[in-house]
């Protein structure tokens, strides 16, 4: 796998000259491509792939990819700045396939016009709720917004059961949440803003950057904080629990699903997948890569890689790892994330929480 060089995306006049002559040629080259349908075995050339997800979750993936087929990937992890780049790109195409952490990030896309349509083999073994209405994207592995703390600094007694419970000053200072453009983050405040209304969704989230002991970039940097004991504990996804119990050391730490009792909304559950890209410039290859990421086997390696959980129920789960049914989950339809995106960053930031770290 080849990662991008900062320098295939610096536009020189030259090449943007190519770029508008190239234009006259685009709706010719879309028709051209027709459906891409195409075999693994007889697979060649290049695929570029957009992520918002740690490369180390996709890079064995993407790995075995180019070792099954043939295929060059160029994979760019852009974080949580995907979204904004695939816009940005809008006549001048560069990604085929986006892998992001978020089917909110994914259904904003297609509503934009940023995906297209597809059916991939084996799409049927992931339900209708997991996938976008023309399967433009389709979400692979489940993960849990939990409470993960630190054994040695708090019991799982004295912790909070309810996520309203972070503005609670007994919790001051005890806690580190992401920044506010987190995908996780923005998941789980568009399923508050269902249940609460954004009213009181706003009060919470300026109640908790208030109570916060911390503000990071990302979910890894609370689960070693909490590990370490920097934090007592932290607003994770639930695998960085299970990450963190795979170190060698600052592994003594235990997690708390939130809102289980019979009258409380669940844990809120979002989930991450891939999605085809509108005007890919390798759209066979792309369409190849979502037959095969379909293979029961890839999907179990999609998952495992970041100790999520899998959407295909077929599929075993991780040693140790709770089953979506074994808990109470928030009742939002994830394809319903992508319809309130843009609006819930929007909250978030004329909360006071910034989406980025400044």
């Amino acid at each position: 796998m080849k990662k991008f060089k900062k320098a295939l995306f610096l536009s020189s006049a030259a090449s943007m000259a190519l770029v508008m002559a190239a234009c006259g040629q685009e709706e010719e080259t879309e028709e051209e491509a027709g459906s891409g349908e195409g075999s693994v075995e007889e697979a060649d050339g290049e695929l570029t792939v957009y992520t918002s997800r740690n490369e180390d979750f996709v890079g064995p993936l993407l790995d075995k990819f180019t070792e099954d087929t043939g295929v060059e990937v160029n994979m760019l992890a852009l974080d949580d700045n995907a979204v904004n780049r695939i816009k940005g790109e809008e006549n001048n195409v560069q990604s085929d396939i986006f892998i992001s952490n978020d089917v909110g990030a994914l259904e904003h896309l297609r509503l934009e016009g940023f995906l297209q349509e597809a059916e991939p083999e084996n799409i049927d073994s992931i339900d209708e709720i997991y996938r976008a209405e023309d399967n433009s994207w389709f979400a692979l592995s489940a993960r849990t917004r939990v409470l993960m703390y630190n054994k040695d600094m708090i019991t799982e007694e004295e912790m909070p059961e309810q996520i309203e419970d972070l503005t609670d000053e007994e919790y001051e200072g005890e806690f580190a949440i992401t920044r506010g453009g987190n995908g996780g983050m923005i998941g789980h405040v568009s399923a508050l803003r269902q249940e609460w209304g954004d009213e009181e969704t706003s009060e919470w989230i300026s109640g908790v950057q208030d109570n916060a002991a911390a503000i990071l970039d990302g979910h890894g940097d609370i689960r070693r904080g909490v590990g370490a004991g920097e934090f007592a504990f932290g607003l994770v996804n639930n695998y960085y629990y299970h990450q963190q119990l795979q170190e060698p050391t600052d592994n003594n730490v235990g997690v708390v699903y939130p809102d289980q009792e019979e009258d409380e909304m669940g844990a809120v559950v979002n989930a991450a997948g891939v999605g085809l890209i509108e005007g890919a410039p390798n759209e066979e290859n792309a369409r190849v890569f979502l037959d095969w990421v379909l293979e029961e086997e890839n999907q179990q390696a999609f998952s495992y890689d970041s100790l999520e959980v899998p959407i295909n129920p077929d599929i075993e789960p991780i040693e140790d790892a709770a089953s979506i049914d074994d808990y109470k989950t928030h009742d939002l339809p994830l394809r319903d994330l992508g319809e309130v995106w843009e609006d819930t960053r929007e909250l978030i930031e004329d909360s006071g929480l910034d989406l980025e770290i400044r």
